[in-house]
């Protein structure tokens, strides 16, 4: 195995609460020493001015393949992540057929394995077929290799069944990733509810579909136990609700994909189907919520919410195009420019939302630069300016709403168990 270096760069490990400038030593896939010297190495990588923190870790990647592979495939989804400096991603169970058997767990993770990219954690389904009816062989998907369970992006409409799946998850220490919308209040939205809406004339998403079920969802986890992370949450009421439910001792995480906290539903004006996404994007007093929420620790993780679609689908009339952007390549950079250079968050706090605490949601032994851990490194320049190019996304779909923005923290290195990927 090759012995790496890294040298002068800003060790940032928020595991650790580490912040210093040092060398790193990476042999035989892990982090091996610290103010290590060069003697002995097969590769030095002057990290001069760069930040080196573990690589990151995202709770909800659609990967799309089996079924969906016009959209995405595992080889082109990991080969996003890696660009964009995640050596760990969920892959959300959506799939054709959805991943509710020991079959499609196994698959995934094969596919994965041939990819050779990233490291692919598999979510399997809560219910068979995604249905919300009758709960998944939820024992075989773990013993298969499922990391977690949920049915996201679709919600657990059924509470009995949810309430059952959380209680059976505690018998394998697994969490249950939900996904907070009741389709009841939300059937048919397209954006945000509210004035906006109105004046276009357009179907509303209102925030009381994702306040009943983050209240619902916490209420369950606390009658039993279960470990519960609402993924992508995004409406004042939710957040609210989470920080009294943490209040009182409530097992609970919760997750934001970052335009949710950076644009309004006034993008939507434009008709522009790249802006039509799930959670939606809400009024300012929502946005100003999320930024709240994220900088008190009521949000614990920043995901990607990689979303691909295909462009002919996103072509499509508002009503009638899917929901969702490719965000794996762009998370980084929005919440640099987004949320830590206005101060909202500081660098510390930003990785560990995109690093350990993840890792712990899943309880995996990730996110960390401890020794003896797996070299997941990142090498990020803060400082470097890019602008977004679609034409040069690694994904195979280019749906984003970001075109021609300009970002900073570029990811110039992503090290996978020790291995270079860029």
């Amino acid at each position: 195995m090759t012995r790496i270096l890294i040298q002068n760069g800003r060790l940032m490990d928020p595991s650790q609460h580490l912040d210093r400038t040092t060398s790193l030593l990476v042999e035989n896939g892990r982090i091996a020493a610290y103010d290590a010297a060069p003697d002995g190495v097969d590769r030095v990588i002057d990290a001069t001015g760069k930040i080196v923190a573990p690589g990151l870790i995202d709770l909800s990647a659609q990967l799309r393949e089996p079924g969906r592979e016009e959209d995405e495939t595992i080889q082109t989804g990991t080969a996003a992540a890696v660009a964009g400096g995640f050596t760990s991603i969920v892959c959300l169970p959506n799939t054709d057929p959805p991943i509710d058997s020991q079959a499609s767990v196994e698959f995934v993770r094969q596919k994965a394995a041939r990819a050779a990219n990233c490291h692919v954690l598999v979510a399997g389904c809560v219910s068979k077929d995604r249905a919300g009816k009758e709960l998944a062989e939820i024992g075989s998907l773990v013993e298969a290799g499922a990391v977690a369970l949920t049915d996201a992006p679709r919600p657990i409409q059924n509470s009995e069944l949810l309430r059952r799946a959380l209680e059976y998850c505690l018998m394998f220490d697994k969490p249950i990733l939900s996904h907070p919308e009741d389709w009841e209040l939300s059937h048919d939205g397209i954006m945000h509810e509210g004035k906006i809406s109105m004046v276009l004339a357009l179907a509303g998403l209102p925030t009381e579909a994702e306040d009943v079920m983050a209240s619902r969802d916490l209420r369950l986890a606390e009658a039993t136990g279960g470990r519960l992370h609402l993924l992508n949450v995004s409406s004042a009421g939710s957040i609210d609700s989470i920080r009294r439910g943490k209040s009182r001792g409530i097992p609970i995480t919760a997750g934001i994909a970052p335009l949710n906290a950076v644009l309004t539903d006034e993008c939507l004006r434009s008709f522009d189907a790249n802006f039509k996404l799930n959670p939606p994007l809400r009024s300012q007093e929502h946005v100003d919520a999320c930024i709240a929420g994220l900088a008190d620790g009521t949000i614990d993780v920043i995901s990607s919410g990689h979303t691909p679609r295909a462009t002919e689908k996103k072509m499509l009339e508002l009503d009638r195009a899917p929901f969702g952007m490719v965000s794996l390549e762009t998370t980084l950079g929005l919440v640099v420019v987004k949320l830590i250079e206005p101060g909202h968050l500081d660098w510390m706090t930003a990785l560990a939302k995109m690093t350990i605490n993840p890792a712990r949601v899943l309880g995996i032994d990730k996110g960390t630069l401890r020794i003896g851990a797996d070299a997941d490194i990142v090498i990020i320049d803060p400082h470097a300016s890019w602008t977004v190019d679609p034409a040069k996304f690694r994904s195979k779909s280019t749906n984003t709403p970001l075109a021609g923005w300009t970002l900073r923290g570029r990811v110039v290195q992503t090290l996978v168990s020790g291995q270079c990927k860029l």
